[in-house]
């Protein structure tokens, strides 16, 4: 995120757009075709509302403070703009970048601050925000077999996820926690929790 802040040109709202649409990937674990979807009627004080997605669904992502304070420090720029656009990222050209521009964008930070090697080499992928976020959230979690059961349901749903077992493959980091929240989410889903 810092090195996005020092992408150019210096002053213009790009800068700020990278730092805060990495942000959220990371603070939210939304998918970058939904962020860069979200229109500014998206925000409600209750979070961000995530229209018709992947499967057809909408859902509301909360924000942390810190998160929504990003946010609004964004949007009183991007207010500035004057853009008839309803996008809510937006670059210089008052519109939001394409998926492609992005994922060149990130790849550029990464490499530019030692995190990935020359092109062709393994690295870290924009898609690896919503997976470190799926990770941590359930890190944060107590590891008891309901609190895991009842976490990862409501991540599951927090990440548009049709089913729970969708969310499972997002766990491969963890692998001692792997067999215990694979073990819960079975039993929720059966309907049993011993």
């Amino acid at each position: 995120m810092q090195a996005a802040t020092q992408l150019q040109p210096a002053g213009s709202i790009r800068p700020l757009m990278y730092s805060t649409l990495f942000g959220l990937l990371a603070a939210t674990g939304m998918r970058i075709s939904e962020a860069l979807a979200l229109r500014l009627e998206d925000i409600t004080a209750d979070g961000l509302i995530i229209q018709q997605t992947k499967f057809q669904k909408s859902r509301l992502l909360p924000l942390h403070e810190t998160t929504r304070r990003a946010l609004d420090k964004y949007l009183s720029v991007r207010a500035r703009l004057g853009t008839l656009d309803g996008a809510l990222l937006v670059s210089t050209t008052g519109k939001a970048p394409s998926y492609n521009t992005v994922k060149a964008v990130f790849l550029r930070l990464v490499r530019s601050i030692g995190l990935r090697g020359e092109p062709g080499q393994r690295g870290p992928r924009i898609h690896d925000l919503r997976h470190t976020f799926a990770i941590r959230s359930l890190e944060q979690c107590r590891h008891d077999r309901e609190a895991v059961a009842r976490h990862l349901v409501a991540l599951s749903t927090y990440l548009g996820h049709a089913h729970v077992t969708d969310t499972y493959w997002y766990l491969h980091a963890t692998p001692i926690l792997m067999g215990q929240i694979a073990e819960a989410g079975e039993a929720l889903h059966r309907g049993s929790t011993s």
